[in-house]
């Protein structure tokens, strides 16, 4: 019954999400110096939530459950930074990406955060504190 909740698969997205763009914010930031390289970032995880659940439907767990929509199938596209282009042709902004970092260590954060709670609810509707 409680073997997948819909907060916690949120949550192991969101951090997911963000381990993802923190992973191409220092390959960013390796490739500062590299002519020709453009800058990588993958859609923010708002878009990509709301993009697989457009009905406003609920995510289910199973694909047989209560004819829900899965939610293994996000679709976390890389985008590549085409502005701002140096003269080598690289588009790389050191501020930028270090910017983006700190927002992706926040989202990480927060779905921590979400999880935590969720778990000490858990734990409280069990009579486990």
């Amino acid at each position: 019954m409680f073997e997948r909740l819909n907060v916690f698969n949120i949550a192991y997205s969101m951090a997911t999400h963000a381990g993802k763009r923190q992973a191409l914010v220092s390959e960013n930031i390796a490739n500062a110096d590299t002519p020709g390289y453009h800058a990588k970032d993958i859609k923010p995880f708002k878009e990509v939530f709301a993009a697989s659940n457009t009905q406003g439907d609920m995510v289910s767990s199973r694909g047989s459950h209560l004819h829900g929509t899965d939610a293994n199938g996000l679709d976390w596209a890389v985008i590549t930074d085409e502005s701002n282009v140096n003269p080598n042709d690289n588009s790389v902004s050191v501020e930028e990406q270090i910017l983006n970092g700190v927002e992706a260590k926040r989202q990480h954060d927060r779905a921590l955060a979400v999880y935590r709670s969720s778990m000490n609810i858990l734990r409280a509707s069990l009579g486990r504190s």
